[in-house]
């Protein structure tokens, strides 16, 4: 192992509620691995239900990393501390003879650990920062977001309106540098990679199949005490936190302004809106393999075909004690 050039790193992507955490803690089994989370929200306490972190149980004695760190009201906290930290958890499995599996929905976060992009190479400045907050005040988000689709259509095709940090940030580096974000990151993928890459994607062909996942993932978290936590987020913290799916969707029932079931369907299709959006992220990368589950008879036989390519493309083995 000590010869080997590359990292060899596992990563697990897919739209909410297909399955990924099962898939990864399967693999990380079976080959001896730890997993790193590659979730925008998963990284905040005490957001436990709308995040789905998965649970001691779910996470079958598999070691997780990156989950429950950041304090909610913590807006600094951004896409390069992320890849910064994560890229740090990768180093240390790998140097304790395990393989590293980076497994989320979160495109963003992921593209900036497997490219090797430096968000933090461009310095913010506070003045265009504060000019920008302010203008967003004013306009709105959706105003923001059509006015980086003017000069960085590409990234602004896989923003939400609700990623106002990122949009913003978007904006001050065109104004910073005359370059898009988009250019930059391109530039930064030319630098040789520390990874040996196997990117195993999880869907289903029939869409209908997904969105049923999502809409009984949502039952489940109403059953787990969803609204409960929704307004005790909303009771102490704000910004980020309250953006998150699950609780913004919440917010009118907990305002009185509208009924639950109301706030529900609404979530609902917020949810299914989001893994749209993951999807069409996910899509431009050809390097990931899909499995999509509904292909197979069995979980064991989807289980089966993931083995094999990681085996392929990797080339590595696990004896119990340490990657081979």
């Amino acid at each position: 192992m000590e010869q080997q050039k590359q990292i060899p790193l596992l990563v697990v992507v897919g739209p909410t509620a297909s399955g990924k955490t099962r898939l990864a803690v399967a693999l990380a089994k079976r080959f001896g691995g730890e997993v790193v989370s590659a979730d925008s929200m998963q990284v905040y306490k005490s957001m436990q239900i709308a995040t789905a972190k998965p649970s001691p149980e779910e996470q079958e004695g598999i070691s997780h990393h990156l989950v429950d760190f950041v304090e909610p009201d913590n807006a600094a906290f951004s896409v390069a501390d992320y890849a910064r930290l994560a890229r740090a958890a990768i180093a240390d499995i790998f140097s304790r003879g395990r393989l590293p599996i980076l497994a989320g929905g979160t495109g963003l976060y992921i593209n900036a650990v497997i490219n090797q992009i430096d968000y933090a190479e461009i310095k913010s400045d506070s003045a265009v920062r504060k000019a920008l907050q302010e203008q967003a005040l004013q306009l709105g988000n959706e105003a923001m977001l059509e006015q980086l689709r003017r000069v960085d259509p590409v990234l602004a095709a896989g923003l939400h309106p609700n990623n106002l940090g990122r949009i913003l940030r978007a904006l001050e580096v065109w104004q910073l540098t005359g370059v898009a974000m988009s250019e930059h990151q391109r530039l930064s993928r030319q630098k040789e990679s520390p990874y040996q890459l196997c990117i195993l994607g999880l869907n289903y062909r029939n869409r209908e199949l997904l969105y049923q996942r999502i809409n009984q993932r949502v039952e489940l978290m109403l059953e787990q005490g969803l609204v409960e936590e929704a307004r005790q987020i909303s009771r102490i913290y704000g910004g980020t936190a309250r953006q998150a799916i699950g609780y913004k969707e919440l917010q009118p029932y907990l305002d009185g302004k509208e009924s639950l079931s109301v706030c529900v369907e609404q979530l609902k299709q917020a949810t299914r809106n989001y893994a749209k959006r993951q999807l069409t992220w996910f899509r431009r990368d050809s390097r990931i393999h899909w499995l999509f589950a509904d292909d197979f008879s069995s979980w064991k036989e989807l289980l089966e075909i993931g083995e094999n390519i990681v085996h392929e493309q990797l080339k590595i083995c696990y004896n119990g004690d340490k990657l081979l």
